[in-house]
Protein backbone atom coordinates (compact mmCIF):
# COMPACT_ATOMS: atom_id res chain seq x y z
CA UNK A 1 0.00 0.00 0.00
CA UNK A 2 1.71 3.19 -1.15
CA UNK A 3 0.82 6.73 -0.12
CA UNK A 4 4.24 8.08 -1.04
CA UNK A 5 2.96 10.72 -3.45
CA UNK A 6 4.28 14.17 -2.56
CA UNK A 7 1.56 16.30 -0.95
CA UNK A 8 0.56 19.28 -3.07
CA UNK A 9 1.41 22.86 -2.11
CA UNK A 10 3.22 21.57 0.98
CA UNK A 11 5.38 24.59 1.79
CA UNK A 12 2.48 26.93 1.00
CA UNK A 13 0.19 25.06 3.40
CA UNK A 14 2.77 25.03 6.19
CA UNK A 15 3.45 28.74 5.75
CA UNK A 16 -0.26 29.54 5.43
CA UNK A 17 -1.25 27.80 8.65
CA UNK A 18 1.23 29.94 10.66
CA UNK A 19 1.88 27.01 12.97
CA UNK A 20 2.09 27.67 16.71
CA UNK A 21 4.39 24.99 18.18
CA UNK A 22 2.07 24.61 21.18
CA UNK A 23 -1.11 24.68 19.06
CA UNK A 24 -3.76 22.15 18.10
CA UNK A 25 -4.17 21.31 14.40
CA UNK A 26 -6.70 19.17 12.54
CA UNK A 27 -6.11 17.56 9.15
CA UNK A 28 -9.57 16.64 7.91
CA UNK A 29 -8.28 14.72 4.87
CA UNK A 30 -5.34 12.86 6.35
CA UNK A 31 -4.50 10.58 3.39
CA UNK A 32 -1.00 9.23 3.85
CA UNK A 33 -0.18 12.04 6.34
CA UNK A 34 2.05 13.93 3.91
CA UNK A 35 0.90 17.35 5.12
CA UNK A 36 0.36 16.17 8.69
CA UNK A 37 3.83 14.75 9.15
CA UNK A 38 5.25 18.18 8.27
CA UNK A 39 2.86 19.92 10.65
CA UNK A 40 3.90 17.47 13.36
CA UNK A 41 7.60 18.31 12.87
CA UNK A 42 6.79 21.89 13.86
CA UNK A 43 4.85 21.06 17.03
CA UNK A 44 6.33 21.03 20.51
CA UNK A 45 5.57 18.42 23.17
CA UNK A 46 2.55 20.56 24.08
CA UNK A 47 1.22 20.63 20.50
CA UNK A 48 -1.45 18.29 19.20
CA UNK A 49 -2.52 16.90 15.83
CA UNK A 50 -5.88 15.36 14.96
CA UNK A 51 -5.96 13.42 11.69
CA UNK A 52 -9.26 12.42 10.10
CA UNK A 53 -9.94 10.31 7.03
CA UNK A 54 -12.89 8.18 5.93
CA UNK A 55 -10.71 5.78 3.92
CA UNK A 56 -9.57 2.72 5.88
CA UNK A 57 -6.42 2.33 3.75
CA UNK A 58 -5.48 5.97 4.37
CA UNK A 59 -5.88 5.49 8.11
CA UNK A 60 -3.57 2.46 8.01
CA UNK A 61 -0.94 4.24 5.90
CA UNK A 62 -1.00 7.39 8.05
CA UNK A 63 -0.73 5.37 11.25
CA UNK A 64 2.29 3.53 9.85
CA UNK A 65 3.95 6.76 8.71
CA UNK A 66 3.45 8.72 11.91
CA UNK A 67 3.93 5.79 14.29
CA UNK A 68 3.15 5.98 17.97
CA UNK A 69 3.04 9.62 19.04
CA UNK A 70 1.16 10.84 22.09
CA UNK A 71 0.55 14.19 20.37
CA UNK A 72 -1.47 12.55 17.57
CA UNK A 73 -5.05 11.27 17.43
CA UNK A 74 -6.09 9.49 14.20
CA UNK A 75 -9.81 8.99 13.65
CA UNK A 76 -11.68 7.26 10.85
CA UNK A 77 -14.47 9.66 9.97
CA UNK A 78 -15.53 12.26 7.41
CA UNK A 79 -14.22 15.79 7.93
CA UNK A 80 -17.84 16.95 8.20
CA UNK A 81 -17.85 15.18 11.58
CA UNK A 82 -14.95 17.26 12.91
CA UNK A 83 -17.09 19.02 15.57
CA UNK A 84 -18.11 15.63 16.97
CA UNK A 85 -14.56 14.26 16.77
CA UNK A 86 -13.17 17.25 18.71
CA UNK A 87 -15.93 16.98 21.30
CA UNK A 88 -15.09 13.31 21.81
CA UNK A 89 -11.43 14.28 22.30
CA UNK A 90 -12.50 17.05 24.72
CA UNK A 91 -11.10 19.76 22.46
CA UNK A 92 -13.04 23.01 22.23
CA UNK A 93 -11.12 25.05 19.64
CA UNK A 94 -8.12 24.51 17.35
CA UNK A 95 -5.38 26.72 15.90
CA UNK A 96 -5.67 25.43 12.37
CA UNK A 97 -7.58 23.11 10.04
CA UNK A 98 -6.46 21.69 6.69
CA UNK A 99 -8.65 20.15 3.98
CA UNK A 100 -7.20 18.63 0.80
CA UNK A 101 -10.39 18.00 -1.17
CA UNK A 102 -11.13 15.32 -3.74
CA UNK A 103 -9.77 11.92 -4.70
CA UNK A 104 -6.27 11.01 -3.54
CA UNK A 105 -3.48 9.78 -5.78
CA UNK A 106 -3.57 6.47 -3.89
CA UNK A 107 -7.27 6.02 -4.58
CA UNK A 108 -6.74 6.75 -8.28
CA UNK A 109 -3.77 4.40 -8.46
CA UNK A 110 -5.52 1.51 -6.65
CA UNK A 111 -7.28 -0.13 -9.60
CA UNK A 112 -9.85 -2.19 -7.70
CA UNK A 113 -11.31 0.95 -6.07
CA UNK A 114 -12.81 1.88 -9.47
CA UNK A 115 -11.90 5.59 -9.42
CA UNK A 116 -9.80 5.56 -12.57
CA UNK A 117 -10.89 5.21 -16.18
CA UNK A 118 -7.37 3.96 -16.97
CA UNK A 119 -7.82 0.55 -15.28
CA UNK A 120 -10.57 -2.04 -15.71
CA UNK A 121 -12.23 -2.58 -12.35
CA UNK A 122 -15.65 -2.83 -10.72
CA UNK A 123 -17.54 0.50 -10.66
CA UNK A 124 -17.06 1.43 -7.01
CA UNK A 125 -15.61 4.94 -6.34
CA UNK A 126 -16.52 4.94 -2.63
CA UNK A 127 -14.01 6.87 -0.55
CA UNK A 128 -15.52 5.26 2.53
CA UNK A 129 -16.14 1.61 1.77
CA UNK A 130 -18.61 1.36 4.64
CA UNK A 131 -20.89 3.49 2.49
CA UNK A 132 -23.81 1.62 0.88
CA UNK A 133 -24.15 3.42 -2.48
CA UNK A 134 -21.43 2.88 -5.08
CA UNK A 135 -20.85 4.26 -8.57
CA UNK A 136 -22.50 1.12 -10.00
CA UNK A 137 -25.70 1.95 -8.10
CA UNK A 138 -25.72 5.45 -9.60
CA UNK A 139 -24.96 4.33 -13.16
CA UNK A 140 -27.53 1.53 -13.09
CA UNK A 141 -30.16 3.05 -10.82
CA UNK A 142 -30.51 6.78 -11.48
CA UNK A 143 -33.11 8.02 -13.95
CA UNK A 144 -31.80 9.44 -17.22
CA UNK A 145 -32.61 13.04 -16.26
CA UNK A 146 -30.68 12.66 -12.99
CA UNK A 147 -27.67 11.18 -14.76
CA UNK A 148 -27.81 14.07 -17.22
CA UNK A 149 -27.93 16.64 -14.39
CA UNK A 150 -24.99 15.08 -12.53
CA UNK A 151 -22.77 14.71 -15.60
CA UNK A 152 -23.63 18.24 -16.78
CA UNK A 153 -23.26 19.98 -13.42
CA UNK A 154 -20.49 18.02 -11.70
CA UNK A 155 -18.53 17.04 -14.80
CA UNK A 156 -19.22 20.18 -16.82
CA UNK A 157 -19.55 17.81 -19.76
CA UNK A 158 -21.10 19.29 -22.90
CA UNK A 159 -22.25 15.86 -24.10
CA UNK A 160 -23.95 14.99 -20.82
CA UNK A 161 -27.37 14.42 -22.36
CA UNK A 162 -26.04 11.98 -24.95
CA UNK A 163 -23.93 10.11 -22.38
CA UNK A 164 -26.92 9.75 -20.04
CA UNK A 165 -29.08 8.47 -22.92
CA UNK A 166 -26.50 5.85 -23.95
CA UNK A 167 -26.00 4.70 -20.34
CA UNK A 168 -29.73 4.05 -19.99
CA UNK A 169 -29.83 2.23 -23.33
CA UNK A 170 -26.85 0.04 -22.43
CA UNK A 171 -28.07 -0.93 -18.97
CA UNK A 172 -31.41 -2.03 -20.42
CA UNK A 173 -29.46 -4.85 -22.07
CA UNK A 174 -27.34 -5.72 -19.02
CA UNK A 175 -26.04 -3.95 -15.87
CA UNK A 176 -22.96 -1.76 -16.37
CA UNK A 177 -20.47 -3.29 -13.95
CA UNK A 178 -16.95 -2.14 -14.81
CA UNK A 179 -15.02 1.03 -15.57
CA UNK A 180 -14.12 -0.16 -19.08
CA UNK A 181 -17.77 -0.91 -19.88
CA UNK A 182 -18.61 2.65 -18.89
CA UNK A 183 -15.64 3.94 -20.92
CA UNK A 184 -17.01 2.35 -24.07
CA UNK A 185 -20.46 3.86 -23.54
CA UNK A 186 -18.99 7.32 -23.01
CA UNK A 187 -16.75 6.95 -26.05
CA UNK A 188 -19.64 6.26 -28.43
CA UNK A 189 -21.58 9.18 -26.90
CA UNK A 190 -18.97 11.77 -27.90
CA UNK A 191 -18.22 12.61 -31.55
CA UNK A 192 -14.76 11.39 -32.60
CA UNK A 193 -13.55 14.89 -33.47
CA UNK A 194 -14.35 16.01 -29.90
CA UNK A 195 -12.34 13.28 -28.17
CA UNK A 196 -9.00 15.03 -28.62
CA UNK A 197 -9.14 17.05 -25.36
CA UNK A 198 -7.91 14.46 -22.88
CA UNK A 199 -9.61 11.15 -22.10
CA UNK A 200 -13.32 11.19 -23.04
CA UNK A 201 -14.31 9.64 -19.69
CA UNK A 202 -12.55 12.15 -17.47
CA UNK A 203 -15.48 14.50 -16.85
CA UNK A 204 -18.10 11.79 -16.46
CA UNK A 205 -16.01 9.79 -13.99
CA UNK A 206 -15.44 12.98 -11.98
CA UNK A 207 -19.16 13.66 -11.92
CA UNK A 208 -20.14 10.17 -10.78
CA UNK A 209 -17.42 10.17 -8.10
CA UNK A 210 -18.60 13.53 -6.74
CA UNK A 211 -22.20 12.31 -6.60
CA UNK A 212 -21.21 8.97 -5.04
CA UNK A 213 -19.32 10.65 -2.20
CA UNK A 214 -21.52 13.77 -1.92
CA UNK A 215 -18.29 15.77 -2.16
CA UNK A 216 -19.64 19.23 -2.99
CA UNK A 217 -22.55 18.96 -0.58
CA UNK A 218 -20.26 17.94 2.30
CA UNK A 219 -17.79 20.73 1.51
CA UNK A 220 -20.48 23.41 1.29
CA UNK A 221 -22.11 22.32 4.55
CA UNK A 222 -18.84 22.11 6.52
CA UNK A 223 -16.90 25.33 5.94
CA UNK A 224 -18.85 27.68 8.20
CA UNK A 225 -18.75 25.23 11.10
CA UNK A 226 -15.01 24.76 10.70
CA UNK A 227 -14.42 28.50 10.97
CA UNK A 228 -16.39 28.39 14.23
CA UNK A 229 -13.99 25.73 15.56
CA UNK A 230 -10.97 28.03 15.18
CA UNK A 231 -9.38 29.99 17.99
CA UNK A 232 -8.95 33.74 17.37
CA UNK A 233 -6.16 34.04 14.82
CA UNK A 234 -6.62 30.41 13.80
CA UNK A 235 -6.60 29.51 10.11
CA UNK A 236 -8.59 27.24 7.82
CA UNK A 237 -6.65 26.14 4.70
CA UNK A 238 -8.50 24.38 1.88
CA UNK A 239 -6.96 22.88 -1.26
CA UNK A 240 -9.31 22.26 -4.18
CA UNK A 241 -8.76 20.71 -7.60
CA UNK A 242 -11.54 21.95 -9.86
CA UNK A 243 -13.66 25.04 -10.34
CA UNK A 244 -16.79 23.71 -8.62
CA UNK A 245 -14.96 23.13 -5.33
CA UNK A 246 -12.99 26.36 -5.56
CA UNK A 247 -16.17 28.38 -6.14
CA UNK A 248 -17.76 26.90 -3.01
CA UNK A 249 -14.72 27.78 -0.89
CA UNK A 250 -14.39 31.27 -2.37
CA UNK A 251 -18.07 32.08 -1.76
CA UNK A 252 -18.09 30.62 1.74
CA UNK A 253 -15.03 32.62 2.75
CA UNK A 254 -16.51 35.78 1.24
CA UNK A 255 -19.77 35.34 3.17
CA UNK A 256 -17.91 34.59 6.42
CA UNK A 257 -15.92 37.81 5.98
CA UNK A 258 -18.82 40.00 4.85
CA UNK A 259 -22.06 38.37 6.06
CA UNK A 260 -24.21 41.52 6.03
CA UNK A 261 -27.44 41.10 4.01
CA UNK A 262 -28.71 44.66 4.41
CA UNK A 263 -29.61 46.55 1.18
CA UNK A 264 -26.58 48.52 -0.06
CA UNK A 265 -28.40 51.85 0.38
CA UNK A 266 -28.88 51.34 4.15
CA UNK A 267 -26.75 53.87 6.08
CA UNK A 268 -25.70 51.20 8.58
CA UNK A 269 -26.03 47.46 9.14
CA UNK A 270 -29.22 46.35 10.91
CA UNK A 271 -29.16 42.61 10.10
CA UNK A 272 -26.82 41.92 13.02
CA UNK A 273 -24.57 39.54 11.12
CA UNK A 274 -20.96 39.83 12.27
CA UNK A 275 -17.81 39.05 10.31
CA UNK A 276 -15.99 35.89 11.38
CA UNK A 277 -12.62 36.98 10.07
CA UNK A 278 -10.81 37.61 6.81
CA UNK A 279 -9.75 35.79 3.69
CA UNK A 280 -5.94 35.78 3.72
CA UNK A 281 -5.71 34.78 0.05
CA UNK A 282 -7.41 37.32 -2.22
CA UNK A 283 -6.45 35.07 -5.10
CA UNK A 284 -5.90 31.32 -4.66
CA UNK A 285 -2.34 30.11 -4.22
CA UNK A 286 -1.26 27.78 -7.03
CA UNK A 287 1.73 25.53 -7.60
CA UNK A 288 5.06 26.88 -8.73
CA UNK A 289 6.26 25.90 -12.19
CA UNK A 290 8.76 23.54 -10.55
CA UNK A 291 6.09 21.73 -8.53
CA UNK A 292 3.67 21.54 -11.46
CA UNK A 293 6.40 19.90 -13.51
CA UNK A 294 7.40 17.37 -10.85
CA UNK A 295 3.95 16.65 -9.41
CA UNK A 296 1.18 16.52 -12.02
CA UNK A 297 -1.59 16.47 -9.42
CA UNK A 298 -0.56 19.96 -8.30
CA UNK A 299 -1.29 21.56 -11.70
CA UNK A 300 -4.97 22.16 -10.92
CA UNK A 301 -4.57 22.70 -7.16
CA UNK A 302 -5.76 25.94 -5.57
CA UNK A 303 -5.21 26.90 -1.94
CA UNK A 304 -7.41 29.41 -0.11
CA UNK A 305 -6.93 30.43 3.53
CA UNK A 306 -9.29 32.07 6.03
CA UNK A 307 -8.23 33.59 9.37
CA UNK A 308 -10.61 33.78 12.33
CA UNK A 309 -10.84 37.22 13.92
CA UNK A 310 -10.73 38.03 17.60
CA UNK A 311 -14.17 38.30 19.22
Amino acid sequence: MSFEHRPVLLSEVIEGLKIDPDGIYADGTLGGAGHSSEILKRLSDKGRLIGIDQDEEAIAAATERIGRDERVSIVRSNYSELPEVLKELQIDKVNGILLDIGVSSHQLDTAYRGFSYKSDAPLDMRMDQRQRISAADIVNGYEEKELFRIIRDYGEEKFAQNIAKHIVQARAEKPIETTYELNEIIKISIPARMRQDGHPSKRTFQAIRIECNRELEVLKDSIDGMIDLLKPGGRLAIITFHSLEDRIVKNAFRTAENPCICPPDFPKCVCGRVSKGKTVTRKPITATDEEAESNSRSKSAKLRIFEKCSP
